[in-house]
């Protein structure tokens, strides 16, 4: 009896790690996100300054533990006005002591799509692979964007760094940091206010989100298939 019982516990053990070396992979990742934004323009030249509410929807493709593609939809609520800023902007054209007064209630519409690079493999089970629950990576892409205050239509180059963390086998929790850069000065409705144009990005309006997601993982991969 003692002999049996001895065989059963080793078999036990040995099955073990195999069971742990089980990790189920998806194709699909939905959810949302919400957080703070603030945008860089002729009003506002801080990061982190006239910080307004941000959110979004996040459909993420993982392509395997490291990479993965994501898709998001995100909307910034962007409030400001010239009153404060360390340049003198003048009221009109031809030389005046006056000052411009100019202000702006809308918000920026972005879409964007982005890859994403893990500094580790992510999943919920160790294994043999070595997931890990808890995983930085960075992003960057190409995106569009609609200022409502400049009725103003452009793309956008985002990039930027993230955390996420396996809450449970198919549920995420990520914290993620992203700048939009965009060659258009006319987000905020205020296009060269010192009548000094450039190209580029410089100068122009640019906008970031601080964003806590949250995604559930959809359509697993057959663990039988020989395909990713």
């Amino acid at each position: 009896m003692l002999q049996r019982l001895v065989y059963i516990l080793t078999a036990f053990l040995l099955v073990l790690p195999l069971m742990a070396q089980d990790e189920e992979e998806y194709r699909l990742e939905l959810g949302g996100g919400v957080g703070a934004a603030f945008s860089l323009n002729d009003a506002n030249s801080k990061f982190f300054g006239k910080t307004n509410l941000g959110a979004g929807l996040v459909a993420r493709f993982p392509l395997n533990p490291r990479m993965a593609v994501k898709t998001a939809f995100s909307y910034a609520r962007t409030v400001g006005d010239v009153s404060g800023v360390a340049n003198f902007y003048p009221s009109v054209d031809a030389p005046t002591t006056e000052r411009l007064a100019y202000e702006y209630n809308g918000g920026i519409c972005d879409l964007s799509a982005l890859y994403e690079l893990h500094f580790l493999p992510y999943g919920y089970a160790a294994g043999y692979l070595g997931h890990h629950r808890l995983v930085p990576y960075l992003q960057v892409g190409v995106g569009l964007t609609y200022g409502t205050p400049g009725k103003a239509f452009t793309v956008n180059l985002p990039m930027g760094v993230g955390l996420k963390y396996k809450v449970g086998r198919r549920l995420n929790l990520g914290l993620e940091w992203r700048i939009h850069l965009t060659p258009s000065d006319k987000l905020e409705g205020l296009e060269a206010p010192l009548f000094i144009k450039s190209g580029g990005f410089r100068n122009k309006d640019h906008y970031s989100f601080t964003m806590l997601t949250l995604t559930y993982d959809l359509a697993p991969k057959c663990p039988t298939c020989n395909r990713d």
